[in-house]
């Protein structure tokens, strides 16, 4: 299966494992609660499906690699205490909490978060020290003489012999208390995650046009040649950042990311080649409505290769601004379930009190994401709309403050009219962006007519989560023509239904 096929699966199989009965038991005993064996080529994303389910299911998410743990560090030390049997007094040994489930009781402790996911990676690769006692480990929870607690599900993962030394066989026995997950790379997967994430968009149309460089692992004369899935996501970070400080990407930087000569010369020609299709082409003036006319016909006589990497260039800026309103968005929609009942009690509420409630109100989002950060299950989206959230509470209590307000209504009204300056700046980002939308058409129209670009364009616009999201939203003209079958349905108009409450009543 591929990554997220394995990520759903795991994910329906949490839920099951979690689920209880009438009387709060668990459907499913502990001791019938297989671990989970994920099984798979390195840096295909088997730590980032974990983050993901732990983010997506509210529950927490406690992670580590067997390679680093000795036999005392995952069982616990031995300590000989005493004990009488029979009126006699023996001295027996026994051992302290592991270090393991010591983290997972601490994360319960310090997140208020109950049930979560122990990681286990490399579990394949345990010392000869801990192996014999894997087995127990792996039927019933337990490290030593501590077990892990009830409501944490138990998912490993590890690397086939062929990519580790270190790794060594599960016999039958073994093998027939997990639940095995074998996952292979496939690019069409990582494509969907690496437009979610926004990848550079150099990487992702590269890939693209060569397919066969998205994963592959041998041997030369020079030792093991590879290229993962986590190498191209890492490189993509580096080359924002590298173009960010106007710095020069070449072969020695690629290299330190993909480790196959034959790729690292391809990409960095095809990056060379990339930049200069960015500049040759004038992207902004394209995605502004002011195409040349040699622009337009450079396009329509270009090679496909060209075509793809210009279409992927104008796709990534928009889709970058689709995304920023989508977040906006969210951001706002959020904003106003915090902002709207504090509105209903100003009248009856002192200034000062107007203060600590803006200052309580930050501090328990501040604590909310601390929380989910200490049971690593707060997503990407979800730090950055709380973060925002809090930025504004912190500038509305210092302005409010500095402000020299006479009563709480005045103080109020100057908190909502922040709030509405910031809603009516998203719907000026917002029109922008339906403008970038629409001469992208245009130009896509004159270029590409009705071609396979065309299909690409409407095709990317379908399965990115935010440009979906945002055509939901407000709308395409230009999307709908190219794609009279598309049903937007309920989640659609209940979006819509969002944006409209996007003011303070």
């Amino acid at each position: 299966m591929n990554i997220k096929q394995a990520k759903d699966y795991i994910k329906s199989t949490v839920g099951l494992y979690l689920k209880k009965d009438e009387f709060g038991e668990y459907r499913i005993p502990v001791v019938r609660q297989r671990p989970i064996f994920l099984l798979g080529a390195p840096g295909i994303g088997k730590t980032a499906i974990m983050e993901q389910i732990a983010a997506e299911m509210g529950i927490a998410l406690v992670s580590y690699s067997m390679t680093h743990h000795t036999r005392q560090s995952a069982l616990g030390l031995p300590f000989i205490t005493e004990k009488t049997y029979g009126g006699e007094t023996y001295q027996v040994s026994e051992y302290t909490m592991s270090e393991i489930i010591s983290s997972v009781y601490e994360t319960m402790e310090q997140s208020g978060i109950k049930e979560g996911i122990l990681f286990l990676d490399e579990i394949n690769c345990v010392s000869e020290t801990l192996s014999p006692s894997m087995l127990q480990f792996l039927q019933y929870k337990v490290f030593g003489r501590h077990r892990v607690p009830d409501g944490w599900v138990v998912v490993t993962a590890g690397n086939p012999p062929e990519y580790n030394k270190s790794v060594r066989d599960f016999d039958v026995v073994t093998l027939d208390r997990l639940k095995l997950l074998e996952v292979e790379p496939e690019y069409g997967i990582w494509k969907e995650y690496a437009s979610e994430k926004h990848l550079h968009s150099a990487v992702q149309t590269f890939l693209d046009l060569k397919k066969e460089f998205f994963y592959c692992m041998e041997m030369t004369t020079r030792g093991r040649s590879y290229v993962t899935a986590r190498g191209w996501e890492d490189l993509s970070q580096i080359l924002f950042l590298y173009e960010e400080e106007k710095l020069t990407v070449d072969e020695s930087l690629v290299g330190q990311y993909l480790r196959n000569d034959k790729v690292v010369k391809e990409f960095t020609a095809y990056y060379d080649l990339y930049n200069k299709y960015k500049r040759d082409y004038q992207v902004e003036e394209i995605l502004a409505g002011q195409a040349s006319p040699q622009a337009v016909e450079r396009a329509k006589q270009a090679t496909f290769d060209e075509r793809l990497s210009l279409l992927g260039m104008l796709l990534d800026k928009v889709q970058a601004d689709m995304k920023n309103i989508c977040e906006q968005a969210a951001y706002l929609t959020d904003l106003r379930t915090v902002l709207a009942p504090l509105g209903q009690k100003t009248a009856e509420m002192e200034l000062q009190k107007f203060l600590d409630t803006l200052e309580q109100l930050r501090d328990r989002r501040e604590q909310m994401v601390r929380n989910l950060q200490i049971a690593n299950s707060l997503s990407d989206a979800d730090r950055k709309k709380h973060k925002s959230v809090i930025r504004f509470l912190e500038e509305s209590r210092k302005e409010v403050y500095t402000g020299g307000y006479a009563d709480t209504v005045t103080a109020y009204e100057a908190v909502k009219n922040k709030y509405a300056q910031s809603v009516a700046k998203m719907k000026a980002e917002t029109m922008k962006t339906q403008e970038e939308l629409h001469a992208l058409f245009a130009f896509a129209e004159a270029a590409f007519a009705e071609g396979n670009e065309m299909l690409i364009l409407v095709t990317e616009l379908t399965v990115n989560t935010y440009s979906s999201k945002f055509i939901a939203m407000f709308g395409s003209e230009d999307y709908r023509k190219h794609n009279e079958a598309m049903m937007l349905g309920e989640r659609g108009d209940d979006i819509r239904a969002e944006i409209l409450k996007l003011g303070l009543e």
